[in-house]
């Protein structure tokens, strides 16, 4: 069975994939960490997103890899562990550009697919249910309003003991990024027909797990 959970930037959609996995036995995947990493790649070694063909050269032979650790899952980018730099805002801003470029898309494309194909998994992403996993059996577009989640962000930056964390510029940024995310050519960020919406701006995140939870029990 696959889940997919589709939704802007700041949704919240990791956090409760990776609850309603847990809970049903399932495997979680990350997408989002998965176009982060190849971000992490393109920011640290100077490369512009807009020229694909640089791009394309670039990534060309880098190895994104999921593996679990603890439980936890890891993202490894030739062979290193760069979970700890997914993150960033300035990272965030470089994988919202990179992931609309068709050749970081064909990139991690089949890995995504074949995870799908031989485990039980539960999926966030921009374009999981309308592009990556049509045929997914749950589909949920999860959101809230960009000033809730603009504050979640604020509030997870200042925790990590992050100074300077503007919520204004927070909020400017997660606007520009779902401009960016729906109106990109390739696989544009959008509501699939057949999933169900799900507003997490006034619920609690226990409240919207349970409520998937309780969707994908009741299709199994």
């Amino acid at each position: 069975m696959n889940i997919a959970i589709d939704g802007p930037a700041g949704a919240g959609k990791s956090t409760i994939a990776k609850m309603v996995a847990r809970e049903l036995g399932f495997i979680y995947v990350d997408t989002g960490a998965m176009y982060r990493a190849i971000a992490v790649y393109l920011t640290e070694h100077g490369v512009s997103p807009e020229n694909e063909k640089i791009v394309a050269d670039s990534i060309s032979d880098i190895t994104v890899e999921i593996r679990y650790e603890n439980d936890i899952q890891m993202l490894y980018l030739n062979g290193e562990n760069v979970t700890g730099k997914l993150r960033t805002e300035e990272v965030g801003n470089m994988a919202s550009k990179a992931s609309a470029l068709p050749c970081v898309r064909e990139k991690l494309l089949s890995l995504q697919r074949n995870l799908a194909e031989t485990n039980d998994v539960v999926m966030d992403g921009r374009d999981i249910g309308t592009n990556i996993l049509p045929n997914a059996k749950l589909k949920i577009y999860l959101t809230a309003s960009i000033a809730v989640r603009a504050k979640r962000r604020y509030d997870e930056l200042v925790g990590k003991g992050e100074i300077g964390a503007d919520l204004a510029k927070i909020e400017k940024d997660i606007a520009l990024r779902d401009k960016q995310d729906m109106e990109r050519k390739i696989a544009p960020l959008r509501m699939a027909r057949d999933a169900v919406l799900v507003d997490s701006s006034l619920m609690g995140i226990d409240e919207v797990a349970e409520t998937i939870i309780r969707l994908a029990k009741e299709r199994r």
